[in-house]
């Protein structure tokens, strides 16, 4: 057991090394209010005085003291190995090998570094000293002395003081591998003891908490610190210890801390005779060093464990950081060709890093093509845009001068032509978010796939603007392939395609079961009578009737059936004798009004565009949604994959960029010498709790 303690004094001074405290070791941590005796309690415990004292705040750092137990045979052969002579001594971590062995000097000491780091003005900090003190006078320990609390800021303080002592001692007391040394004076009430009540805010069953009572010597006359040493008050699990300190008066005079720990027992003997054995500074000492060393057994598996796991992890972490470059040409190669075939992973789906948060690469992708752009297709209205009257007014503008008997085949493929633009847009936003994707997939490659590149920040840029600069060559080309491929739709209106015509059969089909339908109707008046009896003549010589199956001839037969009821309407209202041509002029000069209800003719011809209409966008439609992905595909993301190692090697595979490219940041050398130290440290704590026989642990 006694084995226990200078193991965790050496894992103590292994992790100080790296200046490091991930692991939580085993230490005793003194807490109370200000000028409440704590550093006396520590002075008693080591036996000399070494710690500044006076009034007001005076430990304004944490101190972490580490008391060795030095035999007489140990003693003379550290003597004789650091030409040693004293009988105790003390050493820093911030002096290195310097020994002290006047206790004045460590005392000097610890006022300079407290003014180097937190400053001449009464404020804290929570960077510790470490001081290690060997001598035969001690038992295994290690403790920390912290800041004492406070409420009011004096002198030169910062106004928080208080928020800051109290986050440094919770910083320290919330270690639940560390016991806590509540001081309290005995001249105050214990019920309002801020020791106390901190230390049940991070150990509230007390499992780790031992109070100790100072200035037992102090108390007012005719009352004792009975009820409270035996724990009638309020009781602590692990105990109350009863002490009593050097009063200023004794330090002013240079009383040796021996004669105050005689004196104390003395005090002891006579006031507090029941209790003489189970107090005073020595009892203190034996009581701290068996607590720690039984906390120590208790928590020493997990401890292992930690260390274990931490070695692992920073291992891992050290060998993502790469061994420095010694063949510049040949990690040059490696980097690239790893980038490229992990960008090219990543399209397809064969990434040794899969992203489970969000869709990335190759599958994203896929979305834009049959999610984003599909949709965005199907939602285009075929006749989006187009109005009635808008129809109306294209139909008529085709015809000329003339009145029309049939509705014009120009009008037809100026409106469906109208439409088919309105597909290049979202064609061509396609295009700009695979764009956008093959953009992202750099990033994604440069953090989980090669974290390599992260050690040279000039060869990942430079990678990432080769590859940028080829996506931003082939982002034009695509887009010009993909307004051709709309183009070469709007360049040929081709009305015999097999689906079209089937539309075509089956417009015709409605239109002829509605004129069968709809009741007959005498011709108007004024169509001369050797017209009536043939309807044909209407279309003129040579033109096919309704049966050939033509939508032409279809529409023309429909358009026979009736005179324009416009047109029949100016007849019945000219005056007799007026010219009819008149009337054709005014038909051009006058707009079509927009709030008039259309005749029977103008919504049959209406009716037949639309569908024409709809029916062929929906074709065209249909081609652009299966060639634009095949584009994109071939233009933009399989030229990429295909070119994008040889472009990336002979971009940077030049001798004279390898200098430059292959420097490391100084961040990622730092990085690895840092977690090559921590290692190191990590390991070596493996070791000396690996020789830690199981006999100690019992």
């Amino acid at each position: 057991m006694e084995a226990l303690i200078p193991v965790i004094n050496k894992l103590q001074d292994v992790f100080n090394t790296v200046g490091a405290d991930i692991i939580q070791l085993p230490q005793i941590v003194v807490v109370g209010t200000q000028s409440s005796g704590k550093s006396s309690v520590l002075e008693s415990l080591v036996g000399r005085d070494l710690l500044p004292r006076g009034t007001g705040i005076v430990t304004r750092r944490p101190l972490i003291l580490q008391l060795v137990h030095v035999s007489a045979e140990d003693r003379q052969t550290m003597g004789d190995e650091n030409g040693i002579e004293a009988e105790e001594w003390g050493k820093f971590l911030h002096t290195k090998n310097k020994i002290y062995t006047d206790f004045d000097e460590i005392r000097q000491e610890i006022e300079n570094e407290t003014e180097r780091i937190s400053g001449n003005n009464k404020g804290v900090s929570p960077e510790p000293i470490h001081l290690k003190i060997f001598s035969p006078h001690v038992v295994n320990l290690t403790l920390v002395d912290l800041p004492g609390m406070t409420k009011v800021p004096v002198g030169d303080q910062p106004k928080d003081i208080e928020i800051q002592i109290r986050e440094l001692i919770l910083r320290y007391i919330s270690n639940p591998n560390s016991i806590i040394l509540a001081v309290t004076a005995a001249n105050t009430d214990m019920a309002t003891s801020e020791a106390l009540k901190i230390s049940r805010e991070v150990d509230p069953d007390g499992r780790r908490t031992l109070a100790v009572i100072t200035k037992l010597d102090l108390m007012d006359a005719g009352t004792d610190a009975m009820d409270v040493l035996m724990g009638r008050v309020i009781p602590v699990k692990l105990g109350i210890i009863g002490v009593v300190n050097r009063s200023q008066l004794d330090i002013n005079t240079k009383k040796r801390v021996a004669d105050s720990i005689r004196d104390e027992y003395a005090f002891l003997q006579k006031r507090y005779p029941s209790l003489a054995n189970r107090n005073g500074t020595k009892y203190l000492a034996k009581t701290l060093n068996r607590l720690l060393m039984h906390h120590i057994r208790d928590c020493l598996p997990e401890l292992k464990t930690r260390i274990n796991v931490l070695a692992a992890q920073y291992q891992t972490l050290l060998n993502s950081y790469g061994e420095p470059v010694e063949d510049k040409n040949a990690t040059l190669l490696q980097l690239i060709t790893k980038f490229a075939a992990e960008y090219c992973n990543t399209i397809e789906g064969t990434a040794k890093y899969i992203e489970t948060s969000e869709l990335c690469g190759g599958a994203r992708i896929c979305y834009i093509f049959h999610e984003t752009f599909g949709r965005t297709l199907e939602c285009v209205d075929p006749l989006g845009g187009l109005s009635t009257i808008d129809i109306l007014t294209a139909i008529r503008n085709a015809t000329g001068p003339r009145p029309a008997l049939f509705v014009p085949e120009v009008s037809f493929e100026l409106l469906v032509n109208r439409q088919i633009k309105r597909l290049e847009e979202p064609s061509l936003r396609c295009v700009e978010l695979v764009h956008e994707e093959m953009q992202r997939i750099i990033q994604h490659c440069s953090t989980y796939s090669t974290q390599e590149l992260l050690r040279f920040p000039k060869l990942h840029d430079a990678i990432v603007e080769v590859v940028t600069s080829l996506l931003r060559k082939r982002l034009p080309v695509t887009n010009e392939m993909v307004h051709n491929l709309v183009a070469i739709e709007l360049a040929y209106i081709n009305t015999k395609h097999p689906d079209f015509a089937d539309a075509c059969a089956l417009i015709n089909n409605n239109i002829e079961e509605q004129r069968r339908n709809r009741p007959g109707r005498d011709l108007p008046s004024a169509v001369p009578r050797d017209k009536q009896g043939n309807p044909a003549t209407l279309l003129g010589d040579g033109i096919p009737d309704a049966g050939t199956g033509s939508w032409r001839g279809m529409l023309k037969a429909s358009k026979a059936e009736e005179p324009p009821s416009d047109e029949k309407a100016k007849f019945t209202q000219q005056p007799p004798g007026s010219p009819l041509k008149c009337h054709a002029v005014n038909l051009l000069d006058v707009p079509v009004p927009v709030a008039r209800k259309l005749s029977a003719r103008e919504q049959r011809d209406c009716e037949v565009i639309e569908r024409l209409i709809k029916s062929y966008f929906l074709i065209v439609r249909k081609n652009i949604q299966d060639s634009v992905p095949k584009a994109v595909m071939h233009f933009l993301v399989n030229f990429v994959k295909d070119n994008l190692q040889s472009e990336l090697v002979g971009q940077l595979y030049k001798s004279k960029l390898l200098e430059d490219l292959l420097t490391e940041s100084e961040d990622m050398a730092q990085r690895r010498m840092e977690a090559a130290d921590m290692l190191q440290a990590l390991q070596r704590a493996s070791q000396i709790i690996a020789e830690i026989r199981e006999t100690h642990l019992w």
